[in-house]
């Protein structure tokens, strides 16, 4: 067996490009690999026998936990009968329509059809084919720019990774692109004036948003994407009015909303959408990550009726639309999902999740809110994050270059618990799987403690 891992080792090294990784220090062997073997719960195994809580939930994704043998059964079974057929010109499968209706009846009343894909990215590169495709149909050419968020983040294709506020997914790809903008994000913990409140925070928001629209032409705006609340830009919950306040000024200058749920789709904030949690009508929603925890790569589209009736109007004048994936409602995804929708239900994870999550949070302001260098425990479901800061009171950051936050969350590792540095700060981000129990939260919160105190003091 240990052959047989080293054998692994040197082919990973050799052949493997992996995503968001220093790809020389990996190759050279100056950054460790781990192989993954197994995983039962919250937790998982690798090939060494080391078994660790996964307090991020894969990426935010693995929400009903792992081994879950009815979504195993529901794949093979599907496999077995047909592993594929295309959606195109009319054609399903039972899994992929039955998908479709159990989605649109736990989503927004205002939704009306999914149209399905493999990851969030694609999702939104959907997103935006069908927000300039609407706006032609509607004989607004101009109106085609994408407002998005500074720290938001909506995947890493070209659209998708200008679409994207962070300086790690765009530097040295030449993004973003036209005709992306972005705009503040709603981080209160990071705003400049720490006079305002959390409500003229969200005044503030809206104004910029609005300052911006007026500056590049309402007539050129054709959308603002945003994630319920942020997630690899720091795990940020809205400050309070944050979404009302935004949409009363998308609704005056007629500019369509998408809410990217590819996070906080399917229970992860204690509701079956992020956009029931805080109140947002959305006209399209992103969906990934959770509809099949994980299970299969799948990813969805959610249309509202408002822009389906003008869908159809298009391809009634002009035909069927030109837009199209070979793997687009995969049977054996739409298995998966399925069966993760079920289960979802059957365990009770989305009150689990607002349960929970909120003792999950509770318990970490008990044990890191009074530390020095704890400037921030926020969050929100089962989301939560802790932000370290080199003085709280003048709100002073620590030298990106010192890497505390990756340092935190590799004591944690040490210590058998799994948490995510976010990216651009110092911040130490949680999302574990739904059916996290007040115990193994517990364990999370004693874990991080001590490890802040390892690196910290």
């Amino acid at each position: 067996m240990t052959e047989g891992r080293n054998d692994l080792n040197a082919w990973d090294r050799n052949h493997f490009f992996h995503p968001s990784t220093a790809m020389g220090a990996h190759a050279r062997g100056e950054s460790p690999t781990r192989i993954i073997s197994g995983g039962e719960g919250v937790y998982i195994t690798d090939t060494t026998g080391r078994r660790s809580l996964d307090a991020f939930g894969g990426l935010y994704c693995v929400n009903v936990g792992y081994g879950r043998q009815k979504i195993a059964d529901a794949i093979a079974e599907q496999a077995r009968s047909l592993a594929y057929y295309h959606a195109y010109v009319g054609h399903g499968t039972e899994a992929s329509i039955t998908l479709a209706r159990m989605i649109v009846e736990r989503a927004p009343r205002n939704m009306s059809r999914v149209y399905f894909g493999l990851s969030g990215s694609d999702a939104n590169e959907t997103n935006v084919k069908l927000i300039w495709y609407y706006n032609n149909i509607l004989g607004r050419p101009e109106k085609k720019k994408i407002i998005s968020r500074w720290r938001g983040y909506h995947g890493s294709g070209l659209m998708t990774g200008s679409l994207t506020g962070l300086e790690a997914f765009q530097k040295a790809f030449d993004l973003p692109l036209s005709p992306v903008l972005h705009t503040e994000a709603p981080y209160y913990f990071r705003r400049e004036d720490r006079s305002m409140s959390e409500t003229e925070f969200s005044v503030h928001c809206a104004r910029k948003l609005e300052e911006l629209i007026l500056a590049e032409g309402p007539g050129t705006i054709a959308a603002f994407i945003g994630e319920p609340i942020l997630g690899t830009g720091g795990i940020v919950p809205p400050p309070q009015n944050y979404w009302q306040e935004i949409q009363a000024v998308l609704r005056k200058y007629d500019i369509l909303l998408v809410a990217d749920e590819v996070i906080t789709g399917f229970g992860r904030l204690g509701t079956m959408f992020g956009s029931d949690h805080y109140g947002i009508q959305p006209d399209l929603i992103t969906i990934a990550k959770g509809l099949t925890s994980a299970y299969a790569p799948l990813s969805g589209s959610i249309v509202s009726e408002k822009m389906w009736n003008v869908l159809v109007e298009g391809s009634d004048r002009l035909g069927p639309m030109g837009h199209g994936w070979t793997y687009s409602a995969h049977p054996i995804c739409a298995a998966a999902g399925v069966a993760n929708l079920e289960l979802i239900d059957e365990l009770g994870l989305v009150d689990n999740a607002r349960i929970t999550g909120a003792h999950f949070r509770e318990a970490l302001a008990q044990a890191l809110g009074s530390h020095a260098s704890v400037g921030d425990i926020r969050g929100d479901g089962l989301m939560a994050a802790v932000e370290l800061v080199e003085d709280r009171d003048d709100r002073r950051f620590y030298d990106p270059t010192r890497k505390i936050g990756a340092a935190v969350v590799a004591a944690m590792l040490q210590r058998g618990v799994i948490a995510r540095a976010m990216p651009q700060g110092d911040i130490i981000g949680f999302a574990p799987p739904l059916c996290l129990t007040r115990e193994e939260a517990d364990h999370i919160v004693s874990v991080t403690a001590d490890a802040v105190r390892h690196v910290l003091g």
